[in-house]
């Protein structure tokens, strides 16, 4: 079962704690959606100052929503397209301190103002990304990038 946890020390203990979380919420469970889903809860409740999380899955040529905490979302959002979509097409993670400075930005929640996407990548190949907004300017900082990566790869072993 799971219990919320008052997340205590500096901002590495807390990550390393969520990790740890995540892979207890995900060991022994191979279904993508419930991982994906559980994940995007446990970042939801983690995370401070934001106002979407969650993931789209490479279908064909496009990027379709999946499991997330927040709003009603765009539900198709195509390769090159879009921070998601471009960072799916370039493999790599996109943080964006300005989502309105982003040529092509898509904007599905209008509260949103920085955005951070990471790849999930299996076998050398981009299977989706996880997407985290903030109505908050700049919200996203390297610290955040690193820990979202990790947590990526964690997840991406469960998948």
């Amino acid at each position: 079962m799971f219990h919320v946890e008052k997340y205590q020390g500096n901002k590495s203990e807390q990550s390393a704690l969520v990790i740890k979380q995540l892979k207890a919420l995900v060991e022994g469970e191979e279904d993508i959606i419930a991982n994906l889903s559980n994940a995007s809860a446990l970042l939801n409740q983690f995370l401070e100052d934001i106002n979407w999380v969650g993931f789209y899955l490479l279908k064909e040529d496009q990027l379709v929503l999946g499991p997330f905490q927040g709003l009603p979302a765009c539900v198709r959002i195509p390769l090159g397209r879009g921070v998601c979509g471009t960072a799916a097409e370039k493999k790599e993670t996109l943080r964006i301190a300005d989502v309105h400075q982003f040529p092509g930005h898509i904007a599905c929640d209008a509260a949103s103002n920085s955005e951070i996407v990471v790849p999930l990548v299996s076998d050398g190949k981009v299977i989706g990304v996880l997407d985290i907004d903030s109505p908050s300017k700049n919200r996203f900082n390297e610290q955040d990038q690193a820990f979202l990566e990790e947590f990526v790869d964690v997840l991406m072993e469960h998948v």
